[in-house]
């Protein structure tokens, strides 16, 4: 992989506006190229750094229609739950923009962890395997247009946290986790090859309670010690990073 793209801003404000232009070229392109543009969301303040793309001028020159929505990691709680990444990027993002509801690909609800981690991966493979997702021809696995990726103080991503075995996943598409050390602790989540399959990642990171993690994966001192999970998100295409100064004020 070539080596990331950083882009460091004054405020968050002023993310929001650059993240919403290197969508709206992504998306172009991809649709383009391909006829759609899959997107994968996570939760967290990412979703209120997407509202740019809900305004004007973006929303109107953005075709919705082509757009397929995923999720990076998922709450096992109903659709409607508070904890929902679902409910959140409806609620802050989707509600606000035409992308057509067969078009998103929430968890199904009512399944144990482990079998909602199993129900969303079959769900991928038969997309891939119908043409709706690319392959990746290195690793086999769906190849997604973009992933939205934020990250936790702590330099998790995902539900891939630091001292859990999912970070490790070789096989599985997408992996469950029963003791997240966030609530709530049942959680299904993308593993890093499914993740690293992409073609582009925005990893998008705001806020002063990410300085000390974005210091380690970013610092001069990035390689020696045991990586955070940020480090290991080495897609196959571009990383783009996002960052506002707060976030960057320990480098």
């Amino acid at each position: 992989m070539a080596p990331p793209t950083v882009h460091k801003f004054e405020t968050e404000e002023q993310v929001a506006v650059a993240l919403a232009i290197y969508i709206l070229h992504l998306s172009a392109k991809s649709i383009a190229a391909n006829g759609t543009f899959s997107v994968v969301l996570s939760g967290g303040t990412l979703i209120n750094t997407l509202r740019k793309l809900t305004e004007p001028p973006y929303v109107s020159s953005i075709d919705w229609s082509k757009w397929l929505i995923f999720f990076l990691d998922e709450r096992v709680v109903p659709l409607d739950h508070p904890d929902s990444n679902y409910k959140l990027a409806y609620d802050g993002f989707l509600s606000k923009v035409p992308i057509p509801e067969s078009n998103i690909y929430a968890i199904k609800e009512k399944l144990s962890p482990e079998e909602a981690a199993d129900e969303y991966e079959q769900r991928l493979k038969h997309l891939v395997a119908n043409g709706t997702l690319k392959t990746s021809p290195t690793t086999g696995f769906a190849k997604f247009d973009l992933m939205l990726v934020g990250m936790g103080p702590e330099g998790h991503v995902a539900s891939l946290f630091c001292w859990h075995f999912q970070r490790f996943e070789k096989k599985k598409w997408v992996t469950f986790i029963t003791d997240s050390p966030k609530p709530p602790s049942n959680r299904i989540t993308f593993t890093f090859p499914l993740i690293n399959s992409a073609d582009e990642i925005a990893m998008v990171v705001t806020g002063e309670d990410a300085a000390d993690a974005v210091k380690v994966a970013l610092g001069k001192h990035a390689h020696d010690f045991y990586p955070l999970p940020v480090q290991k998100v080495s897609p196959e295409g571009g990383l783009t990073w996002f960052l506002d100064k707060e976030a960057t004020s320990e480098l």
